[in-house]
């Protein structure tokens, strides 16, 4: 039961899911395959690897950490969308993301940690 959602999160075009298990998965919202999904152990590695990256990053850039395929756009956007990663989409071709400040929320990425700021979050039916 590993699996179990404890929280999640929509955003515009990406998903974030706090497991029962305190693994992070980031989604693309609305998809049902593995394929549009990456999972970290805790959502401190997620930031962690966010510290690591430059402070303008591409795909190409999230993929020197071992991340393939579709899964680094898919956390590029995550990045720009989730509240505590202070970051926006600069250029979308290539896809490029640029860090808004060098410090960074320590939360740990739920609603509950900052309860004044607003996310841009859509709300699924």
């Amino acid at each position: 039961m590993g699996d179990a959602l404890t929280e999640r999160r929509e955003f515009f075009r990406t998903a974030g899911t706090h497991r029962e298990d305190g693994s992070y998965e980031v989604s693309r919202r609305g998809a049902d395959s593995a394929g549009n999904a990456k999972v970290f152990e805790t959502f401190d590695s997620l930031r962690r690897l966010f510290r690591r990256l430059p402070d303008e990053f591409t795909a190409e850039d999230v993929g020197r950490t071992g991340i393939t395929g579709s899964r680094r756009h898919l956390l590029v956007r995550h990045f720009a969308e989730h509240p505590t990663f202070d970051c926006r989409i600069s250029s979308r071709n290539p896809l490029t993301a640029v860090k808004e400040s060098a410090s960074n929320d320590d939360s740990d990425g739920r609603p509950e940690d900052d309860p004044d700021r607003q996310p841009a979050e859509v709300v699924a039916d």
